[in-house]
């Protein structure tokens, strides 16, 4: 079973990315990035010899401080809008 289906991920672009077609908006792949790093991380609290996923935990969090960063500079309004959202940067 994935971790996210469609209905799930189509609810986060709608909800973060305007509406569920959307799958390109920044907001949206935010959403949806931040939504694996904590399935993600429960995985790795039960099982902490699995090194491999905690690879793809590192590569999974650079990428989505990539696209933050790309949007602090291209958006900032909407950066510490998706930041509030989430919950991220306290």
């Amino acid at each position: 079973m994935p971790y996210l289906t469609k209905e799930k991920r189509s609810n986060i672009f709608a909800q973060f990315g305007g509406k569920a077609e959307n799958t390109g908006s920044i907001e949206g792949q935010i959403a949806v990035l931040t939504e694996r790093i904590a399935n993600i991380s429960t995985h790795l609290q039960a099982n902490k010899k699995d090194f491999s996923t905690h690879r793809g935990l590192m590569q999974l969090v650079g990428q989505r401080k990539r696209l933050l960063t790309y949007m602090q500079k291209h958006n900032l309004t909407g950066y510490r809008a998706i930041i509030e959202k989430l919950g991220l940067r306290k």
